[in-house]
């Protein structure tokens, strides 16, 4: 799944085309996910092309208040604060102080050197299943794009990674795709988000900071996938039953994704 190359939006990808078994496939032009839009220029002719009408948001109040979302044009937006929870009772995790962090190399190491950053990544990735604003905010995901009227839609967070990591690996497997297929689509957003960030981890470096700090702080890795992915194990059993149960997404709901999004090998 390569990037598609926008100049003013980072890790932008289309989710289309990749394999869901049985000659099917995700259809093209309906689901992309990208870092966020602070950059994003009205003129951009790649993100024009695209059509965008509903770029979902799953950032804190902080990051959006920091840098807010530049839409396409005739693009609605949609709230969905995956971490207020989280945030409430835990204090902000890594994935959305990125480039607190990353400027102040002696923070970081306080705080997430030493293999802490891989535990906080994993603590975060199961409270994508468990906490409420994480559910409530992945079923209004999965509710805009069983909805027609909803356009083409765009899912994103800070880097485009984690939270959004975690909405394409539940996507693509309510649509049948393999572990495989998830897993890798999952880890090829690495390239481009250490390419976005690369003038933070070269500052990061230069003031003393751990280079292998960073890149746990700016990649993701399969034992965070790992974390959620048991969580769903351990509360639903199912990814099925995790979307119908765990967020209420209701059967009506799934089939219109399943229909809009998948396209049979001719």
């Amino acid at each position: 799944m390569p990037a598609i190359p926008a100049a003013t939006v980072a890790n932008l990808r289309d989710l289309g085309t990749l394999p869901l078994g049985a000659g099917r496939s995700v259809r093209e032009g309906l689901v992309f996910r990208s870092a966020q839009l602070d950059r994003l220029e009205a003129d951009d002719p790649v993100v024009a092309r695209l059509g965008i009408r509903t770029v979902v948001d799953f950032r804190t109040w902080a990051e959006r208040a920091e840098r807010p979302d530049r839409l396409p044009a005739g693009a609605r937006p949609l709230v969905a604060d995956v971490l207020a929870d989280y945030l409430a009772t835990s204090g902000l995790p890594p994935a959305a102080r990125l480039k607190t962090l990353l400027s102040d190399p002696a923070l970081a190491e306080e705080h997430l050197g030493g293999g802490r950053a891989r535990a906080a990544f994993t603590r975060t990735y199961r409270a994508f299943v468990s906490t409420d604003s994480a559910r409530a905010s992945y079923r209004a995901f999965l509710t805009a794009l069983g909805d027609p009227a909803a356009g083409p839609v765009l899912f994103h967070c800070t880097a485009g990674k984690d939270r959004t990591g975690w909405a394409a690996t539940v996507l693509l497997s309510l649509l049948g795709a393999d572990e495989e297929t998830v897993l890798t689509e999952y880890l090829a957003v690495n390239p481009g988000v250490r390419e976005a960030f690369a003038p933070l981890i070269e500052g990061f470096t230069l003031q003393g900071g751990d280079p292998e700090l960073a890149l746990a702080l700016l990649g993701v890795v399969p034992a965070y996938l790992e974390a959620a992915l048991d969580e769903v194990a351990v509360r639903h059993g199912t990814m099925e039953k995790y979307v119908r149960e765990g967020l209420g997404v209701p059967d009506e709901v799934i089939g219109v994704i399943r229909e809009r999004l998948t396209v049979y090998a001719a």
